[in-house]
């Protein structure tokens, strides 16, 4: 049994950037380990990062990295691809930074909802999703391929944040 890490030791140190296409491979790699069968391919992923328009964002904790999300417009849609987080960092709040900067996103793009897929058996990813409000909208039967999984279509009101109250000050204060 190994000793659990120092409590007083500093944290983690966690980078939330933009991905390079020297993320690409490691990206494929953590698809097929994560999804299997059911992995975008390093060519889709290749193609998608330079035409597709979406923004593809990647987790460093302590200059590796751990997690990974893709999210942007799908038609007129605010719609999160897909967001994966490394088995061995899994519980430890990656997640939560990914659906931040997500929404996040979305707000800064005015986006009025917010939506996701995710299959019926990932409950931790349920579970995380409706942490932040989304609601069910519909299931799509046998979405998730070469498995038969359902996939629940899921949504979420974004909120308005009103730029001019943003960082101003009062007159004559």
């Amino acid at each position: 049994m190994s000793a659990p890490a120092a409590a007083d030791g500093p944290p983690p140190a966690r980078i939330l950037r933009d991905m390079s296409d020297g993320d690409l491979a490691w990206m494929a790699e953590r698809e097929r380990e994560i999804f299997g069968a059911a992995a975008w391919s390093l060519d889709l992923i290749q193609d998608d990062f330079r035409y597709g328009g979406r923004r593809y964002r990647v987790l460093e904790v302590d200059d590796s990295p751990a997690a990974y999300a893709v999210y942007g417009y799908d038609g007129d849609a605010f719609f999160l691809m897909n967001i994966a987080v490394m088995p061995s960092a899994r519980g430890t709040g990656l997640g939560r930074v990914l659906m931040e900067d997500f929404l996040s996103e979305a707000r800064a793009e005015r986006a009025h909802q917010a939506w996701l897929e995710v299959a019926v058996t990932n409950i931790p990813a349920l579970a995380l999703y409706r942490s932040y409000g989304f609601e069910d909208v519909r299931v799509r039967p046998r979405y998730y391929q070469p498995e038969d999984v359902d996939a629940i279509v899921m949504r979420v009101s974004v909120p308005r944040v009103d730029v001019r109250a943003v960082g101003t000050t009062p007159v004559g204060v």
